[in-house]
């Protein structure tokens, strides 16, 4: 028998489990599991990733000078105070790597991204829930959760899978409040779908104890590249710039992300149409009976009577060829997450609810 053991931790990860993106039998399923823009990415991104084929035998930037510095140009922020990562799944990993160990502990709210955890126990850290207030976060709860012990704070804003958010207010009452050996981590991954709203950039700046990740999987349609952001504090990117790989992002990752940001006229199309069919949807989904609180991201969390209906909603969905999210290991067993989608799929998701309901209940 072999005495060969991994770090203490690592096996008591619960795997992660992405959303289901296939059904048996059924050719054509529409995927509202995975909060993918169902447009996909601008005719720009596109080509910018056709183009870069041409280079594939060359090592990309070890830098990403030109990625940040188009984040930059943007959304105003400094370029020398921004990360990019294979996703902002990268990033949370290199912030708990950094600053999270044995003996530490990284807070997360009840109904967090389940990364949050994954990350801490992968370095060792102790996670601790903390209880959230109708699923929404509490800052009052995290700040009463804060020990010697307490490395980092997690939260998304908006966050995932509830679509609820705080305001900025309450945003900085939790940081000027935090001890001062804790850095908080504000996960954006939704915050492009939220008017007017800079994921928390304005407090990164004014503060030292705050950093923010993107991604550009959602609003931007680039899932499949993996390519995502921090924006932080000098001392922090200083940090994690020295535990990231030199060669983490493709070429072809890097060009078609730069062209993406650049396509505000896209990502502004792809953010009023998510907004108009979130509402549609929500409304559509009340009305047979199927509520859900006002959501601030690209999908809908939708409450049933319990977990049998939840479920039984789910396996109808199946059938009818819709795949949408369960969420029970959120601490949400009767909810449903569903992607907003183009039209057709808002109307087809929609119809085939009420189909269940009428018979449910």
């Amino acid at each position: 028998m072999s005495n060969i053991t991994p770090q203490p931790g690592i096996m008591d990860i619960t795997l992660y489990q992405g959303g289901v993106a296939h059904l048996p039998g059924i050719a054509n399923a529409v995927k509202l599991s995975s909060n993918e823009n169902p447009f996909g990415p601008s005719d720009t991104a596109k080509e910018a990733f056709r183009k870069a084929s041409y280079h594939l035998h060359r090592y990309p930037s070890s830098d990403h000078a030109e990625l940040r510095a188009a984040i930059g140009e943007v959304h105003g922020l400094d370029p020398e105070r921004i990360l990019c990562g294979s996703g902002s799944d990268e990033i949370i990993a290199f912030i708990c790597q950094a600053y999270a160990g044995p003996g530490d502990e990284v807070i997360h709210t009840e109904h967090g991204f389940g990364m949050y955890r994954i990350s801490a126990l992968a370095n060792g850290a102790t996670p601790v829930e903390v209880p959230e207030r109708e699923r929404v976060t509490d800052v009052d709860a995290i700040l009463a959760a804060c020990t010697d012990a307490t490395k980092l704070v997690f939260i998304a804003n908006p966050n995932n899978p509830t679509g609820t958010m705080i305001g900025e207010g309450e945003v900085a009452r939790l940081a000027a409040g935090l001890p001062d050996h804790v850095l908080l981590v504000l996960d954006g991954a939704y915050a492009e779908y939220v008017d007017g709203y800079d994921g928390g950039a304005a407090l990164v700046e004014a503060r030292q104890n705050v950093v923010m990740t993107r991604t550009f999987s959602k609003l931007y349609g680039l899932g499949g590249l993996r390519i995502g952001w921090a924006y932080g504090p000098d001392h922090v990117i200083a940090v994690l710039s020295r535990v990231r790989g030199p060669f983490n992002l493709s070429a072809a990752a890097l060009a078609a992300a730069e062209a993406a940001v650049r396509d505000t006229a896209w990502a502004e199309k792809c953010r009023l149409d998510n907004a108009r069919w979130r509402h549609w949807l929500a409304e559509a989904l009340s009305e047979h009976g199927v509520q859900s609180d006002t959501s601030l991201g690209n999908f809908i969390l939708a409450r049933f009577a319990s977990q049998a209906e939840a479920e039984a909603c789910d396996e109808h969905l199946k059938s009818e060829g819709l795949i949408v999210r369960r969420v029970a290991g959120y601490n949400l067993p009767n909810c449903l997450r569903i992607t907003v989608g183009d039209e057709a799929s808002c109307r087809r998701v929609a119809h085939a609810v009420g189909q269940f309901m009428a018979t449910a209940r």
